[in-house]
């Protein structure tokens, strides 16, 4: 058996890079104060955003969130809060480079230095909180119907083969 990653049909992108993607997000939420739009994840979450547990417990074996027992609410650790300044980085430098061209151009750019471009694409949209608002994002996109539960809209296939086929059409 190979070693390589099977990849689900009908998938935009491999589960472990959809997993990645949506630790990224969650980061982003627990460095965020809720009353900016950050949000308090319970320890056990529960309801519309169960989704997410699984996706909790990854960011703490990898210990970049961790479980506040007092407050029972995740939290960033400093390693998190280390990784995050370099996703910042590498997104805000991104935009810094590409910002002035088309998305086409961009698109080969990125594929001119053997760079990921849906990663490129992600972080972009994460670096300009794009994707802080999924319900607002797929009503912006004209998607139907709108998954109003946007942990469910996070965890799914939905948003990745949405980032998938934008970047088919612009390189078109």
């Amino acid at each position: 058996m190979s070693d390589e990653l099977v990849q689900r049909p009908n998938t935009a992108i491999s589960d472990e890079a959809k997993q990645r993607y949506i630790g990224m997000q969650l980061l982003r939420f627990l460095d965020i104060d809720p009353k900016d739009g950050g949000i308090p994840f319970p320890a056990v979450p529960d309801g519309a955003l169960v989704a997410l547990d699984e996706p909790l417990q990854e960011l703490g074996v990898a210990g970049y969130a961790e479980i506040n027992a007092k407050k029972g609410i995740w939290q960033l650790t400093k390693s998190g809060i280390a990784y995050l300044g370099t996703l910042i980085d590498e997104a805000s430098d991104l935009v810094d480079e590409l910002d002035e061209l088309e998305t086409d151009e961009a698109i080969r750019e990125l594929q001119s230095r053997g760079l990921d471009v849906f990663r490129a694409r992600f972080l972009w949209g994460w670096f300009e909180g794009e994707f802080d608002d999924l319900v607002l994002w797929q009503e912006r996109r004209g998607i139907t119907p709108v998954e109003r539960l946007w942990s469910f809209y996070l965890t799914g296939d939905e948003l990745w083969n949405e980032l998938a086929k934008e970047l088919a059409q612009a390189s078109n």
